[in-house]
């Protein structure tokens, strides 16, 4: 049989992969092979390492708050406090979002209650924001989402409707409240969700469930108190509260000491000169954090310290006293008529040997409610012209000038310059008296005064002639004044002394008033050590509030001694104990014969008086803008006694009375004070 013939022109079909696609193949087959031997890799070799890492914690130390040290008075009384309340506190993690947050807020809620005053629309707005961060994206335009930091917060904050806001449960918004505390603090660092009126219950229910509230805690919290009100409250100071933290002006240097952003530091006066002292040794504990962030176990490594104690030099019996004396002269100086435009009373009581501060009074009425405020702080931040007190300081000056020896006699005769009104005495306003040193200080002489500054100017006294003097004197004036306290700083441990306020011209007409104290101006508490130092035979002496500080006992009463202040000498006057002795003399003349300005007012007094009183003519600068520039007299006061070994100093100042008041509230009020001190040491 024949083979069938094979057609022609037509070749077999052969079935073929491309090479392109073959090479295709082998890649996939080789990434392949690359990802499952990668992921061999890592799950085999590395996977115990991996699983570490998902597992790690860290750990950190966080410090935490501890009572602050107490303020006592010199016998032991306490001024300020600390009244222990419980808490709940919170710590952040480092890597915390707003919605883990929000997440523990909603469940605080169910078990806490909150102070819904102090939250705000803004605070809410964070709130639902944090809550409902979906929808807030969803209400940005194109451009609002390239938006970045608080511009972008801003835009999304702006999307919260009044509508949002009206949806919050009274849950919500006690979930609200809770997220603005915690909100607040700066990661790792503790702070108080709620400290004030904690119930037991809460502590409770929150103490339950901890293990399910990361980073929530319990402890307990402390508030200043004041059981003797507002004594001496304006010097004690205050304290930040735990929103203010740290002073903007001093947060580098309090974050360099350890301190955290908000801490609670004394923000003025005791509170604050003393921060070291009473701020004690933070608490520290180990927080553990686990890699997102979250503290999941705290651990107390240090129960901290609270702060130590001061001891003051005041006995708050007597400075109530005091205090109570000052109102009800400033009362009487109101209703007399005398005193229209006196709004505030000074007395400062020190003692001379060794600064210690035995009374720092200062009253002032409320122009807007009528009421009297403590205004203590006024005694060193607020300076007035003092008028003829100062003179023991001119005659003093005048000795170490070598313009002036011990018994001078001048004469005291109305000086006539050319060009300018004649400048008399009070007590001699036509005739010439011939007086010593003693003489012009026990009947106030303002001329003695005014030529001892001629002589110290090298000039001399021509009738109707021209005032020729070295201007320098102003300078020589200030620097011998400064010896006594008088325009520097008196050394007190109190922040925010004023030095006073020097005269503006150098006029030569100008360093007489100097001379009687109607030019420059001086404090309270500049009074006070400028008659110390003469009382105590020459040492100008630091005053100081503080007398010692001292630890807590275990039971949490005062305890032993850490620290005692000893008095500490500025300067010594360079004069002769003779020299010295004449000024000591004629002060106490000035309240024990006849003539002295003081000696009305301390007749029959129970104790031995050395003392110089003051009148300065000046122009009102109150707190009533109307009556500003009005003529006014300051009535002052300075004393000591006993007079022979002086246990306290005194200064009394009293601004701004009418202009035809001389002395009398000054040496009533002084007297008032110096009995009161002595009959309690009866």
């Amino acid at each position: 049989m024949k083979e069938p013939k094979k057609k022609k022109g037509k070749k077999a079909k052969k079935s073929h992969i491309p090479f392109r696609l073959n090479l295709l193949f082998f890649f996939v087959f080789v990434f392949f092979a690359i990802l499952v031997m990668r992921l061999g890799v890592l799950q085999i070799v590395m996977g115990e390492e991996f699983e570490l890492q998902v597992k790690r914690t860290d750990k950190t130390t966080i410090t935490g708050s501890v009572p602050r040290g107490m303020i006592y008075d010199a016998q032991g009384k306490i001024l300020v406090g600390n009244d222990a309340m419980q808490a709940i506190t919170y710590t952040r993690g480092a890597t915390v979002s707003g919605e883990d947050m929000i997440k523990i807020s909603d469940s605080l809620s169910q078990f806490i209650t909150m102070d819904l005053e102090t939250v705000t629309e803004r605070d809410y707005k964070d709130f639902w924001t944090a809550k409902n961060s979906d929808k807030i994206t969803e209400r940005l335009s194109d451009s609002e989402k390239t938006l970045d930091g608080s511009e972008a917060y801003e835009a999304q904050l702006a999307k919260v409707t009044d509508a949002d806001l009206a949806t919050l449960t009274d849950q919500e918004k006690t979930s609200a409240a809770i997220y603005k505390r915690m909100n607040g603090a700066y990661a790792l660092t503790t702070t108080y969700i709620k400290n004030k009126d904690v119930t037991d219950t809460e502590i409770a229910e929150v103490s339950e469930r901890l293990a399910d509230l990361p980073g929530v805690g319990t402890a307990t919290d402390w508030v200043r108190n004041y059981p003797e009100g507002d004594l001496l409250k304006s010097i004690l100071g205050s304290v930040t509260s735990e929103k203010e933290g740290l002073p903007n002006d001093q947060l580098a240097g309090f974050l360099a000491k350890g301190y955290a952003r908000n801490d609670r530091v004394g923000k003025s006066y005791l509170e604050k000169q003393y921060e070291q002292v009473l701020s004690g040794t933070k608490s520290e504990s180990e927080s553990e954090t686990n890699a997102n962030g979250e503290v999941i176990k705290t651990l107390e490594k240090y129960k901290g310290e609270s702060g130590d104690n001061l001891v003051l030099t005041i006995d708050s019996n007597f400075q109530a006293k005091v205090d109570n004396l000052v109102i009800d002269y400033l009362k009487q100086a109101k209703s007399s008529g005398k005193y229209v435009l006196t709004d505030r009373l000074f007395v400062v009581a020190m003692n001379p040997q060794n600064g210690e501060i035995l009374a720092l009074s200062g009253k002032k009425i409320n122009q807007e409610t009528g009421e009297i405020e403590d205004y203590a702080i006024g005694t060193f931040t607020t300076a007035y012209g003092m008028g003829s007190a100062v003179k023991g300081a001119t005659v003093l000056s005048g000795y170490m000038d070598g313009a002036l020896n011990v018994g001078d006699t001048i004469v005291d005769e109305p000086l006539v310059f050319k060009g300018s009104a004649p400048k008399a005495s009070f007590f001699n306003r036509n005739g010439r008296i011939a007086i010593n040193d003693i003489d012009a200080l026990e009947r106030s002489s303002n001329v003695y005064m005014m030529k001892t500054v001629i002589k110290m100017g090298g000039g001399s006294y021509v009738p109707n002639g021209n005032l020729n003097i070295d201007l320098d004197v102003f300078s020589k004036l200030r620097n011998y004044f400064g010896e006594f306290g008088l325009g520097r700083k008196t050394g007190i441990d109190l922040p925010g002394e004023q030095i006073g306020v020097p005269g503006g011209s150098t006029e030569a007409g100008k360093a007489l008033d100097f001379a009687i104290g109607q030019y420059d101006s001086y404090t309270p508490l500049q009074m006070a050590q400028y008659v110390s130092t003469i009382a105590n035979g020459g040492y100008r002496i630091a005053p100081r509030v503080v007398k010692e500080v001292r630890g807590t006992n275990p039971d949490g009463s005062l305890g032993p001694v850490k620290t005692t202040f000893e008095p500490k000498i500025l300067n010594k006057l360079n004069v002769t104990p003779e020299e010295l002795n004449q000024v000591q003399q004629g002060f106490y003349n000035v309240a024990h014969r006849p003539l002295g300005t003081a000696y009305s007012s301390f007749v029959g007094a129970d104790f031995d008086l050395a003392a110089k009183t003051g009148t300065d003519e000046a122009f009102y600068d109150g707190e009533i803008d109307s009556l500003k520039g009005s003529p006014v007299t300051n009535v002052t006061f300075v004393g000591y006694a006993p007079s022979d070994n002086p246990e306290i100093a005194l200064s009394v100042v009293v601004p701004w009375a009418n202009q035809t008041t001389l002395s009398g509230i000054n040496n009533d009020l002084a007297r008032a004070v110096f009995e009161t001190y002595f009959q309690g040491k009866k």
